[in-house]
């Protein structure tokens, strides 16, 4: 019921994940980062204790090869789920068990991984890959453009009703953690729009945490 991708940004360092599903919130349960260490995607009958676990291992100095195995071999009801994961360096690695959903695949390269379950066909975790690669700019832009070539290469096999996208850089906190719960629209497009709406702002909210003595404006009433 799930597409997604885990990502690596080469130039800044910056993790991200983006996910879609015909699932409500799905990246509320499917969506894992953290700075300086990677990120990963828990889905298909999805165990969402999972995320954080391969995160551990990575932080600790496994390679996503390493992290991935270990949790394929010690979790519970491995068969039923996929785990897609990017290290520090930009390796990928993947676990889909044999009792994953419908149609299902995966597709990686170095700085990016995507896998799906009761996909339409099954070239639609290639296409976001190639989509991922061949786009450019921020990373949340690379995200966005790499779910919509997913849709577009046919995406699930029904109607997706919720996505969602994370990015985490240099701080211990997402930078960016946008979702769409639930629309009878496209949730992708309406990532696509929050996303174009909160990257402007995005800088000026790390910096109002960090220090707001040098922070922007707030914009509001009595702000000066």
């Amino acid at each position: 019921m799930t597409f997604s991708l885990v990502a690596r940004c080469a130039e800044t360092g910056m993790f991200g994940v983006a996910i879609s599903s015909s699932s409500p919130a799905v990246a509320a349960r499917c969506a894992f980062a953290r700075a300086g260490v990677g990120a990963v995607a828990s889905q298909n009958v999805t165990d969402p204790s999972l995320g954080p676990q391969v995160l551990d291992l990575l932080q600790r100095g496994a390679s996503a090869d390493d992290a991935i195995g270990q949790i394929s071999q010690r979790g519970k009801f491995m068969e039923y789920r996929q785990l897609l994961a990017v290290d520090r360096e930009g390796r990928t690695a993947i676990h889909s068990g044999p009792n994953s959903l419908g149609i299902w695949t995966q597709a990686s390269a170095t700085d990016v991984a995507s896998g799906g379950n009761l996909l339409a066909n099954d070239g639609v975790p290639q296409a976001i890959v190639d989509g991922f690669r061949s786009s450019t700019g921020h990373l949340g832009d690379r995200l966005i453009a790499a779910m919509r070539a997913g849709l577009a290469a046919g995406g699930e096999a029904g109607p997706v009703h919720s996505a969602g996208m994370m990015i985490v850089d240099k701080v211990s906190w997402p930078v960016a953690d946008l979702r769409c719960d639930w629309t009878a629209d496209c949730p992708i497009e309406a990532l696509a729009e929050l996303w174009e709406i909160y990257q402007p702002q995005l800088e000026a909210y790390v910096q109002r945490a960090i220090d707001p003595r040098h922070a922007p404006s707030y914009g509001v009433p009595g702000d000066e």
